[in-house]
């Protein structure tokens, strides 16, 4: 065999070596077999060397031995550059995406570097990964300049929801627009944000829009339009989208449509309607029974939301989570079901495996004050294993307003403006609920300080705001408004309903 015949031999059993690495000491003992053949200095080979990194488990604990090799190459092309923004964007450190990005735009070489849509892909995930959504514009401006935008789908994506994470849903809506063809992921992607925000109704109008434009929904596209409709209360639009799902046949096949479905009209006050959907349902899993559980909560029906738990493990052999257990301990407290709660609470570990966590304790305190049992409730928030945190003192405080009980309100007070310090809204409100304790407990002079105390903070509380759905629009009224161009008519048949009601009474 000649020397050349022997080196071609070696060279393909050294990159499948690499190719077949699924450890850390695998890379590294096929790494040494490369410097002693002599091609750890080849672009090509060492840079498959490093890809070996990606299906790695705990990045972190490797990223440094892929930086001592991305560092030994001397001729680095783009694929070693997008590699290495991959590695990054799936560890714990993805920001350091942005440095190699950099250094691959100013590398020293007879050959400038370009990127490629691959690279902003990458980069992109490696932004959304590490949170840095107020460099939206810079990376947009840069995937324009080098003519990527226009012509990769998965940039365009990526950024729209770069925009859409840092809740800049303008700038989000006007790339989105500039899409000539926009696929159904980028309607969801867009849709999803303004749900994400708050904005059910505009999410609605997305989705409509969608549909006016001919793009097929998908599950996920559906799943976020019925989230917008149990946000917003558009039941006339939810059922709407449920004859859609029985047209396309999305129920038979999709878990989480279903659930979406039960949520919507759990959420829209038809729990009948939910419940029959949830029944026919060909498959659950524990978040269908969570929303159902939650709609139970809800409405009152505290009885059938303990039932649940047995009921789930028998019907569907599914055990529940923290969070349906959390759901059945708040319907509970809605309830007034004392002694099932604390049972529940209680025997979590024992019977369910589940260590209580903060959010169930503060149910429980929850559930005790509306008993009238204030100082059980401390008694328990301070045998928590736990630091209390603002929702159980919340709790506290709201059952201190109802049974006027001055001291322990002072009490749950000082511990809230401990924690929320810096928080206006939360210190407003925190506030207001002792003014209101001293007022009910006639301690005027008190109440007037502390309003006092409001006033000279400058707090200003968030205006309220109500969901009225009407023929299939969503309207928001908003508290003080006074720009609803039906204004008159509104007022005027408060004025009446007010008439009749005083004179039913």
């Amino acid at each position: 065999m000649s020397v050349l015949s022997s080196f071609h031999q070696s060279w393909r059993s050294l990159i499948l070596a690499s190719q077949r690495c699924t450890t850390l000491r695998q890379i590294k003992s096929t790494h040494a077999l490369f410097i002693i053949h002599g091609i750890h200095r080849n672009t090509y080979a060492i840079s498959k060397l490093l890809t070996a990194f990606l299906p790695l488990p705990n990045l972190d604990k490797h990223f440094h031995y892929a930086s001592i090799i991305f560092d030994s190459i001397e001729l680095r092309n783009s694929f070693v550059y997008d590699t290495m923004i991959r590695i990054c964007s799936r560890s714990s450190r993805p920001h350091l995406g942005v440095r190699y990005f950099r250094l691959m735009l100013t590398e020293d070489d007879e050959e400038d570097i370009a990127p490629s849509y691959l690279t902003f892909h990458f980069l992109l995930v490696a932004f959304l990964n590490a949170s840095l959504f107020s460099v939206g514009k810079q990376i947009h401006c840069w995937v324009i300049k080098n003519g990527v935008l226009s012509s990769d789908g998965h940039v365009q994506t990526g950024i729209i929801r770069l925009y859409i994470e840092g809740k800049v849903l303008p700038d989000a809506r006007k790339v989105f627009d500039e899409i000539p063809h926009p696929d159904v992921v980028k309607w969801d992607v867009l849709m999803n944000g303004y749900v994400r925000c708050g904005l059910g109704s505009e999410g609605l109008h997305v989705f409509r829009e969608m549909l006016a434009r001919g793009t097929e929904p998908d599950k996920f596209s559906v799943t976020t339009a019925l989230t917008a409709c149990a946000q917003v209360g558009a039941l006339a639009q939810g059922k709407l989208i449920h004859k859609l799902l029985k047209k396309k046949k999305l129920l038979e096949s999709d878990i989480y449509v279903g659930t979406a479905l039960v949520d919507m009209y759990a959420k829209c006050g038809c729990i009948e309607t939910a419940l029959e959907v949830f029944e026919n349902l060909s498959r659950r899993n524990v978040f269908s029974w969570a929303v159902l559980i939650g709609g139970y909560a809800a409405y009152g029906y505290a009885k059938k939301a303990i039932m649940c738990l047995d009921q789930m493990e028998r019907e569907d052999g599914i055990k529940p989570d923290s969070v349906v257990l959390l759901t059945v301990l708040a319907a509970c407290a809605h309830g007034g079901f004392l002694q099932e709660g604390r049972a529940l609470l209680d025997n979590m570990e024992a019977r369910y495996g589940i260590t209580p966590k903060h959010e169930h304790y503060s149910c429980i305190v929850d559930l005790i004050c509306r008993a009238g049992r204030l100082d059980d409730a401390v008694d328990l928030i301070e045998g928590m294993p736990m630091k209390p945190l603002a929702s159980v003192w919340g709790a506290l405080l709201n059952g201190c307003r109802t049974h006027k009980n001055v001291e322990l309100g002072e009490l749950a007070v000082k511990n809230l403006l401990d924690l929320e310090k810096g928080n206006a809204d939360e210190e407003e409100a925190a506030l207001v609920q002792l003014s209101n304790i001293y007022l009910i407990a006639q301690r005027n002079t008190e109440a007037s300080n502390i309003r006092r105390m409001i006033g000279q903070k400058g707090i200003r509380k968030a205006p309220g705001c109500s969901v009225l759905e009407v023929d299939g629009n969503v309207t928001k009224f908003v508290s003080g408004d006074v720009s609803h161009q039906n204004l008159l008519q509104i007022h005027t048949m408060i004025h009446l309903l007010s008439v009749d009601a005083l004179q039913i009474l």
